[in-house]
């Protein structure tokens, strides 16, 4: 099948990733984490963050977030999140189910950001006790609609956590993204802008499966292993979670990708946000490109064989991997520029 775009998830395995894991196949290595790749994996996370915090790796992004919050939370306890988070929308309630009943508090707002008078108005409308107290705040960083967080805008969102008495949690399914659009480090987009805990995302950065739970603050990941256990995360061979990690993280990889589908993203933009009858849902700022169009242009591009997807707003969705090829790049534009002629 020629390269499409729907998702950064259709992208394969990234060299780095592939080599590491050929390494990581020699030998007998002990199970369930107690192993050399593991260990180096984690270490190699502390280096990248500049800090002591705490790593635990899981399969998929629906396990990192939901355990994660839920380790945040008590059941009696509400997370507030943006209408567009994917916890909200994506999760078919898992964050509901390792909590054991944490309610998400919704922001109903028209943008996918969450902003410091949102999480005020969720957290402070009600006191009384038939309404589940706030603990925890999300955010996704970049947004679903690819919009990313400035380091001015999340840490007047950590202060007004810290106002409140809220912890602040990271959905970082494209973390790389965000870095390489901001061009600051993985610190100053996370605990020195007071983020408590953050889940990086590997699956779209490059790697098979496999994503990375880091809490800045020790004492809340206390028996967080036990957590992943009890959820069938911890797996038995787990240096095939973990040592990919070394590739992504050691080699540099995880940025380079990261700027590659930013960069590609912005190059359709640039071709297709000024022809008539078509506009840009959104501002472009990592690896997403949302084109609101006629019908029938939409239908015009499945018909030359394009797939995408239209469950935000009914626009077109692009989504541009560490593997997107330039010259497919174009073909797509090219597509666009001629069904809107």
């Amino acid at each position: 099948m020629a390269q499409q775009f729907a998702s950064d998830n259709y992208a394969g395995i990234c060299p780095e990733v592939w080599d590491i894991m050929h390494q990581a196949n020699k030998g007998s290595v002990p199970a369930y984490g107690d192993d050399e790749w593991t260990s180096r994996a984690a270490d190699s996370f502390r280096a990248l963050f500049e800090t002591r915090c705490e790593v635990f790796f899981a399969f998929n992004g629906t396990a990192a977030n939901s355990l994660a919050l839920a380790a945040l939370c008590q059941s009696y306890n509400s997370v507030i999140c943006s209408s567009f988070a994917h916890v909200e929308t994506d999760e078919c309630g898992a964050p509901e189910f390792f909590s054991n009943g944490s309610k998400l508090l919704v922001a109903r707002t028209d943008h996918a950001k969450l902003f410091p008078e949102d999480i005020r108005a969720l957290a402070t409308c009600r006191s009384d006790i038939h309404y589940p107290k706030p603990k925890v705040v999300t955010i996704t960083q970049p947004t679903e609609t690819g919009e990313v967080y400035s380091l001015a805008e999340i840490s007047a969102i950590s202060e007004t956590c810290r106002e409140l008495g809220l912890r602040l949690h990271m959905d970082g399914a494209r973390f790389a993204n965000a870095c390489a659009a901001l061009g600051c480090t993985p610190a100053e987009m996370t605990w020195q802008a007071g983020v408590d805990v953050l889940c990086f995302g590997g699956t779209k950065n490059g790697m098979g499966v496999g994503e990375a739970i880091l809490f800045f603050d020790s004492a809340l990941a206390e028996g967080f292993d036990y957590r992943c256990k009890q959820a069938g995360q911890l797996a038995s061979k787990m240096r095939f979670i973990s040592a990919p990690w070394i590739g992504l993280l050691e080699s540099g990889a995880w940025l380079r990708n990261g700027a590659h589908g930013n960069s590609c993203a912005r190059a359709l933009a640039s071709r297709i946000e000024a022809l008539p009858g078509l506009s840009l849902m959104f501002p472009v700022q990592a690896n997403a490109v949302f084109l609101k169009a006629p019908e029938a242009v939409l239908e015009g591009l499945r018909e030359r064989g394009w797939r995408f997807y239209t469950f935000i707003g009914g626009g077109a969705r692009f989504m541009f991997a560490w593997d997107a090829d330039p010259a497919r790049v174009t073909q797509l534009a090219d597509d666009i520029e001629a069904l809107a002629a």
